[in-house]
């Protein structure tokens, strides 16, 4: 087991993204990884006032965590969606949850993005699990409950709408959401297509960051390797064409949950497993844009 140390150097925010899947052929011939495209939809904006970013990617999978004494220079953390079941037992999945419940401790921002979405319901003591009308892929209406609780999540943000597109590709999901837990969307398929715990966590089912091109390609993986059928590849593939996913909207809220401005604390790290370091990759954010500053390796 190893754990990733962030790289030296670079000042402003610091977030770092928790990767829970390895990169697809197409993700890093067209993107350069998964890495880049979260570092792409969410850095930058909301709330920063152009202040410099630096984004370190933890590729949880493999073994690879945050060290200990680096947690606490972190203003946010994103967990990415995952081909992994939530509720499995695999060692890097159950030291994920360990960490999630270590960083709510601490007040640390924690968004979490599908797998993401999950494993944070997990570990706070919600209930997960198989999705109870199946497979949900392709581009999706999510509505937002009448009484709506979370505008002051998300900084900024000027408005909620009754409802938004986003891009979805599940077939787990939240079935009880953890104590104190408050359901902020639902959709036809999915009840807890979104929620909240306090301030500071925030899970949303669909991917934000997803592009429509991502999405064909993975929906073609996804058929090619027989795990959905032709015949729910071809749906998806429709609901493609049939609309496009409100994903600046989606960035935007992303952006403002994770950037609000928040008053300090000095919560200590309480005690989670660790073990020796192991370099992440690196982003700098200024003005909109990003470079990385070590070999990303995604």
């Amino acid at each position: 087991m190893t754990v990733a140390a962030a790289a030296s150097g670079g000042g402003g925010r610091r977030y770092a993204l928790l990767l829970a899947l390895n990169d697809s052929e197409y993700a890093r011939k067209v993107y350069g990884g998964y890495g880049n495209v979260f570092v792409a939809a969410l850095g930058g904006g909301g709330g920063g006032g152009g202040e410099e970013e630096r984004w370190d990617c933890f590729r949880v999978i493999d073994g690879e965590f945050p060290a200990a004494e680096e947690v606490g220079r972190y203003e946010g953390f994103v967990v990415s969606g995952s081909p992994h079941d939530a509720y499995g037992d695999e060692r890097w999945i159950l030291r994920l949850c360990s960490l999630l419940r270590a960083l709510h401790a601490m007040g640390k921002r924690i968004l979490g993005i599908c797998f993401g979405h999950q494993i944070l319901c997990r570990a706070l003591g919600g209930r997960i699990g198989k999705a109870r009308n199946g497979w949900d892929i392709g581009v999706k209406k999510m509505t937002f409950v009448r009484d709506f609780e979370g505008s002051k999540l998300f900084g900024d943000l000027e408005e909620i709408p009754q409802s938004a597109s986003i891009i979805e590709v599940h077939q787990d999901e939240v079935l009880e959401v953890p104590p104190m837990g408050r359901v902020l969307a639902y959709s036809d398929k999915t009840p807890v297509e979104m929620f909240a715990v306090g301030d500071n966590v925030l899970g949303i089912q669909g991917h934000p960051e997803y592009t429509n091109d991502i999405l064909l390609n993975l929906i073609d993986r996804l058929v090619d390797n027989n795990t959905i059928t032709s015949g729910i590849g071809e749906e998806a593939r429709r609901t493609v064409e049939a609309s496009e996913p409100d994903r600046r909207f989606w960035t935007g809220l992303c952006k403002g949950f994770l950037k609000r401005p928040t008053t300090a604390t000095t919560v200590d790290m309480p005690p989670w497993e660790v073990a020796p370091e192991m370099m992440s990759c690196s982003h700098i954010i200024a003005g909109g844009h990003f470079v990385a500053t070590t070999p990303i390796g995604l």
